[in-house]
């Protein structure tokens, strides 16, 4: 019964591997080898997470890794398949410049980035990665942005009108 229930929960999130890394350490026997893994979950309608595991084992490293990004999941606000304004988010020395598109576009983004609105559910979105290349600051930077998003409803009524008003 408890491997129905786990069956159900992993076809529920879509887990996109976005960088495995094999590093070694040296030891008195020689060189030690573990691996660490980065990924991202989501259910393709809004909730996405990261998380990042190591591990001896790849699996392991891959296991870990997609239980932190269930435990790290978030939900974004969503304006048909795009998002709802522009956004620049940061971390460190990587920033990432996010742009609402019109439906039909698809999604510009490189890898990181890509992998990350594919599991969020976006599929119309440009994207322009700035500064730092490394994987994991793209990733929390893209993250940060996602989190900074405003969702309709609350600055509708922040500003005490309603959404048709708000959008036009």
């Amino acid at each position: 019964m408890a491997f129905k229930e786990r069956s159900r929960e992993e076809k529920e999130f879509t887990e996109k591997l976005i960088r495995l890394n094999r590093v070694s350490k040296a030891v008195k026997g020689g060189r030690k080898m573990s691996f660490s893994a980065l990924m991202v979950v989501g259910d393709g309608k809004g909730r996405v997470g990261y998380g990042f595991g190591k591990a001896n084992d790849v699996a392991e490293a891959i296991r870990k890794s997609v239980e932190k990004a269930k435990g790290n999941l978030r939900t974004i606000p969503l304006k048909k398949n795009t998002i709802p304004h522009e956004i620049l988010g940061e971390f460190k020395s990587a920033s990432v410049l996010l742009k609402p598109a019109a439906p039909g576009t698809g999604i510009i983004a490189g890898g990181p980035v890509r992998a990350v609105m594919e599991a969020a559910g976006i599929h119309d979105i440009l994207s322009k990665s700035l500064g730092s290349k490394n994987t994991m600051n793209i990733v929390k930077s893209v993250f940060n942005g996602l989190d900074s998003l405003f969702e309709a409803k609350a600055v509708a009524n922040g500003r005490g009108k309603n959404i048709s008003e708000l959008w036009g």
